[in-house]
């Protein structure tokens, strides 16, 4: 394997001409993986990986000359693959273009040769040296990773529910006992024959010596199958005596920066208990994160494509992910002095300009003033600025105008109503089974919640540990919403730690570590609530539920029957005293200043409302195979927020006043193709509450809410049962539906017929106590009417060609001024730079 590995190392890169030789480049370094290498005499050979970097950093072809300084104790062969033979050290060395690195091997005594025997023996041959030779090997180790390499335990083959022609195993192997008993004992355990191993229906169907739907799944001459082959022979064996557990994988290169079109094979090594080490890389399965940028095929060898930017490839092997950085910059080099010659307002722009820097990509120019003032306010309160306030800021000359803008908006009070709505939309329960009541308190302590700026930690704590009636405060119809201990504990790992352990319930999380174990430890917490009086509330009133919490910690495996402790993701086993609510001790941990994942959920969250994209996107799917696209910058933010005291406003503060949340949307030629490092600012459709705000102020026509006060701004609703046909159509989320509920913040062809075809839209724009009404009666010339309308839509003066467009409305045939108002006022909302946020 490592020879097709080196060769394609050794391959020269594409160039733009193909006639066009490749440039030589000088090496400035060579590095070897992995840096140490302990082995057990006699055990498999293992693989090292030479790369070789040019003074920017890139890969190079690095076909280097190997040798061991102990021949005795382990060899090298020319595709880097090394023999451990008897116990003792060696070192294996590098060379390569005048520049060596030296891995160590250390061998310890094993139990023998574990290669097969070459399968150009005869068929009786093989068996009886098969059964003889090397250690025992383990369903659990040796033969799991291969069936799960072949792809036997996919959803599309034989982990369907119902199996497949009558073999059923468990996707993942997330029930390797489950698999082993189908396998040898499941109908009378015809699938194995001990005494001719080769003549096994698991490999004459897998070889298709006999017909098989699946296809072709091994070869005869792999090395996969001879591992098969052995382990039949030795009687089928699950697991070994003291056998070590699979700890992690690693993976090499774990970051690297890559020209275009380059190619770069992986090395996976797997870790076990004992310290052993393991060359999986042709056992583990991969998979791009971004295959327009970069691909990978089944032994690991990751291509470049031909567009600049960053991906993610992951490998995964029996439940364990690493994840390999690829990093494509621009051809163009970006000197050194255009970066430090950018404004850094706090360390936000420091970390993200070092990400850019990296990539090849330049920050857009700052926005405009009167982009900045649309941008911040719709962000921070969700209300566009008036006319006149327009007018205030971009008159004043203040060189601080923009971060007393800031101290403004975050003091305004419509800040609580914006951001009451955002979390409604996750913790908001479904009237049709809370109550109406339980979910209007729990919107009124959300906004009360947010008027306070009461701390985050605080905030949740209220929230999780809620008890008490669900008619007299609002946390408590949490509770009665998520009635299970599953389901409280899907919700909380999800919006609070923003890790989905939901597809770890039935089976091994596919793309991460979590197991059922894991999905189960953390429903645990939640398995002492209690609850009494009418569970499922009538719509409209119904009956108060009580809710309380007891001590009891009452979990089983449901595969196992294992009695299960209390244990939160990648945290310990909770102890919870006799007189404790578990949940207050999961919210212990949960705000602790060094847990991995409570700041970093939340700053990450927050951050995307004001970006449109999370440092780890979506918002709430924290994974090893979906790393953060700048992971120094997000844990800097979830660092200051914890010195802050969980303090909100001083997180969207920090946010609000960086350099980089002032770029302009605009992009410049090497960022153009930027949709994730905050290079420039992306453009994002407002939400359905702050877009029916913005067209009731800009037409001056309020919109009506059965159930609220006449003039009630959309921010105010509570509940998706208040009917509005245009927030539906602009992506409001029905809790009906299981919250937390993500909202589409995608155009659609639906919401452009609705703003163009709207009865209620054009009954707005026309209405006699309306903007366009008022200004067509009024004094104003057309240059005022047409400045009014531009300044209160989009918060700029109109540009000369705009301002020519629009006198064009007054001298149509049969116009008025009025209908001239309304015509503009009509095209303005429906354009994108009145429905985007930019």
């Amino acid at each position: 394997m490592l020879a097709v590995l080196l060769s394609a190392c050794s391959q020269p890169q594409k160039s733009a001409s193909p006639s066009a030789p490749q440039p030589l480049r000088a090496v400035a370094s060579l590095a070897v993986f992995p840096a140490e290498l302990p082995l057990l005499a006699g055990s498999a050979p293992h693989r090292i990986a030479v790369t070789a970097t040019d003074k920017d950093g890139f890969e190079l072809p690095a076909p280097a000359k190997l040798s061991s300084d102990n021949s005795a104790v382990a060899t090298v062969s020319a595709d880097g693959k090394v023999r451990p033979l008897a116990a003792g050290s060696a070192t294996i060395t590098a060379k390569f273009a005048g520049k060596s690195a030296s891995v160590k091997v250390t061998v310890r005594p094993g139990a023998g040769d574990l290669q097969s025997p070459s399968v150009a023996d005869g068929a009786a041959g093989r068996r009886l040296q098969v059964a003889g030779t090397g250690p025992q090997l383990s369903f659990v180790n040796d033969v799991l990773p291969i069936l799960s390499k072949a792809g036997c335990n996919l959803g599309s083959c034989h982990a369907k529910a119902d199996g497949q022609n009558g073999f059923k195993l468990t996707i993942f192997a997330y029930d390797p006992r489950a698999d082993y008993l189908e396998i040898v004992k499941d109908a009378r355990g015809r699938r194995v024959f001990p005494a001719f191993p080769e003549e096994s229906l698991l490999l004459t169907k897998a070889t298709l010596a006999v017909p098989h739907d699946g296809g072709l799944r091994l070869e005869r001459d792999s090395e996969a199958y001879q591992a098969l082959v052995k382990w039949i022979a030795q009687g089928m064996p699950y697991s070994r005596t003291n056998e070590p557990s699979l700890t992690g994988i690693e993976v090499f290169p774990k970051e690297r920066r890559y020209r275009r079109e380059a190619k770069q094979p992986l090395l996976i090594q797997a870790r076990y208990s004992d310290g052993a080490v393991r060359d999986v890389t042709e056992l583990a399965e991969y998979m791009s994160n971004e295959k327009s940028l970069v691909t990978v095929d089944d032994e690991g060898v990751v291509s470049v494509g031909k567009f600049s930017g960053e991906g993610a490839v992951v490998a995964r092997f029996l439940g364990s992910v690493a994840v390999s950085t690829v990093m494509v910059p621009s051809d163009r080099v970006l000197p050194a002095e255009q970066f430090a010659a950018l404004p850094v307002h706090n360390d936000i722009d420091r970390l993200v300009y070092q990400r850019l820097q990296k990539l090849g990509h330049l920050p857009s120019e700052g926005c405009t003033d009167a982009e900045f003032l649309r941008r911040a306010s719709l962000d921070t309160v969700g209300t566009l600025p008036t006319a006149e306030e327009t007018i205030a800021f971009l008159e004043d000359k203040s060189p601080d105008k923009r971060a007393k803008l800031i101290d403004r908006l975050l003091d305004h009070p419509a800040w609580a109503d914006h951001w009451a709505v955002k979390w409604g939309d996750l913790v908001r329960g479904n009237p049709s089974r809370v109550g109406v009541k339980p979910v209007f308190l729990m919107d009124q302590w959300l906004r009360d919640s947010f008027r306070q700026n009461k701390p985050y930690d605080q905030f949740v704590r209220e929230l999780l540990t809620a008890q008490g009636s669900t008619h007299k405060t609002g946390p408590p119809a949490l509770f009665r919403d998520k009635r299970t201990p599953e389901e409280a504990g899907g919700f909380v790992s999800q919006v609070f730690l923003g890790v989905r352990l939901e597809c770890a319930k039935c089976h091994h999380h596919p793309s991460e570590k979590w197991d059922q174990k894991d999905y189960y430890q953390f429903a645990a917490f939640f398995s002492g609530t209690r609850r009494k009086g009418q569970g499922i509330s009538a719509p409209i009133s119904g009956e108060p539920e009580y809710i309380w919490a007891t001590s009891s910690v009452a979990m089983k495996h449901p595969v196992t029957g294992e009695d299960l402790k209390a244990r939160a993701p990648d945290g310990p086993e909770a102890v919870i005293p006799s007189d404790r609510d578990p949940r207050a001790a999961l919210v212990d941990w949960m705000v602790q200043p060094e847990n991995p994942l409570f700041a970093r959920a939340a700053v990450n969250r927050v951050w995307a409302q004001f970006f449109g994209r999370g440092i780890v996107d979506p918002v709430d799917d924290f994974r090893a195979s979906n790393p953060p696209s700048n992971e120094p910058l997000l844990d800097w933010l979830a660092k200051d927020f914890v010195a802050h005291k969980f303090d909100l406003k001083h997180l969207m503060r920090t946010i609000l006043r960086s350099h980089t949340y002032q770029l302009s949307s605009e992009a410049n030629e090497t960022n153009v193709g930027d949709t994730r490092n905050y290079s420039r600012s992306y453009r994002r459709r407002l939400p359905a509450e702050v877009l029916l705000d913005a067209v009731a102020q800009v037409t001056g026509a309020r919109e009506n809410f059965t159930g609220l006060p006449e003039g009630s701004r959309a921010l105010q609703t509570w509940n998706h049962k208040l009917g509005s046909d245009f927030m539906d159509a602009f992506g409001r989320p029905n809790s009906s539906a299981e919250c937390p509920c993500e909202r589409d913040a995608k155009p659609s062809m639906v919401q452009a017929l609705h703003l163009m075809n709207s009865t209620a839209l054009n009954t707005k724009i026309t209405a006699s106590e309306g903007r366009a009404r008022l200004l067509a009666a009024s004094k104003a010339t057309e240059d005022d009417i047409i400045t009014d309308l531009y300044l209160s839509a989009y918060n700029r003066r109109p540009t000369d060609a705009e301002r020519a467009l629009a006198k064009q409305a007054f001298t149509g045939k049969d116009t008025t001024r009025q209908s001239a108002a309304e015509d503009i006022l009509w095209a303005l909302l429906n354009s994108a730079e009145f429905v985007f946020n930019h």
